[in-house]
């Protein structure tokens, strides 16, 4: 007895529609991406104009003609912040290097141990130790200069580092942006390290904060920025030249008598410089972390 097997049927596969895209979701997304561009071309503007002043002489700078590039570049306009003798240049960006990188770690170590108490040790007046430092964002900076002054003049810190990094080592709003990151942090960690014996304190540096490393990156980011950038409280302390920060240094390149615009345009460029590789490297933990605050609690 012969057995005849048919061969399997061929799969015949439906053809494939292309998929309609509909013109309402074209149009969004071109508007989006033209808004963006427009938005990105107008951030850049500013800093077209600092690059391009600080590669122009003055007679270019102020005349009545508009030009986009330099008619021919001065690239000896580099050395010329470091050549003025009226402002020690190099020494004010030394002087701001440290003052922002001190003042990061300290407001990221004060802060940081602040809001992990406020959202983790369990304590009955915890909630209105929170609402005072929220209380702190609604007073006006002008409120609390003159007492701080008079705080860091009478302890001697005058024209000293001491002066200019720990007086703002507390800042409220970054507390409370700690607090709510940690609010929001696994508690079965925590639980797990205090089953191993440690405390507050070891579940902190031990669990915490290897774990945290890009909201760390994140707060670094502005807070560095900020000191970088601060101008009136180093302005009155950094009384003497030796202790004033690029900021500092940079108002006196205008004066009563003469502003030379090529110098303060290429200072102000050198100067942004160490902000912007800071941006680049820390970019993508910067927007991360904010969003891992989670605005919670």
């Amino acid at each position: 007895m012969t057995t005849t097997t048919t061969p399997p049927a061929e799969r015949v596969e439906a053809p494939v529609r292309p998929r309609r895209v509909r013109s309402g979701s074209v149009i969004g997304s071109t508007g989006l991406y033209v808004a963006t561009g427009i938005a990105a071309l107008l951030f850049l503007i500013p800093f077209y104009l600092i690059v391009r002043n600080a590669l122009m002489t003055d007679p270019e700078i102020t005349g009545e003609e508009w030009k986009w590039f330099p008619s021919e570049i001065q690239w000896g306009n580099f050395t010329k912040p470091f050549d003025d003798p009226s402002v020690d240049f190099a020494r004010s960006m030394w002087n701001s290097a440290v003052v922002g990188v001190l003042h990061t770690l300290g407001t990221l170590l004060v802060c940081s141990l602040a809001g992990y108490g406020l959202a983790r040790i369990p304590y009955k007046h915890a909630n209105k130790v929170f609402y005072a430092v929220l209380g702190t964002l609604m007073v006006p900076t002008a409120v609390t200069f003159v007492p701080s002054f008079v705080l860091v003049s009478s302890l001697g810190w005058i024209d000293t580092y001491r002066g200019l990094i720990i007086p703002g080592l507390f800042s409220g709003f970054t507390c409370f942006l700690f607090r709510q990151y940690f609010l929001g942090f696994p508690k079965e960690l925590e639980e797990a390290a205090r089953v191993d014996g440690l405390g507050y304190m070891g579940a902190y540096w031990r669990v915490v904060v290897p774990n945290s490393l890009n909201f760390f990156a994140a707060m670094a980011t502005i807070t560095f920025i900020s000191g970088w950038n601060s101008f009136l409280w180093p302005l009155v302390i950094g009384q003497d030249p030796s202790a004033w920060t690029v900021q500092v240094a940079l108002s006196n390149y205008m004066t009563g008598q003469t502003i030379t615009y090529h110098l303060i345009f290429m200072a102000t460029a050198i100067s942004i410089l160490p902000l912007v590789f800071v941006f680049l490297f820390l970019q993508r933990w910067l927007v991360q972390g904010i969003a891992q605050t989670g605005i919670k609690g």
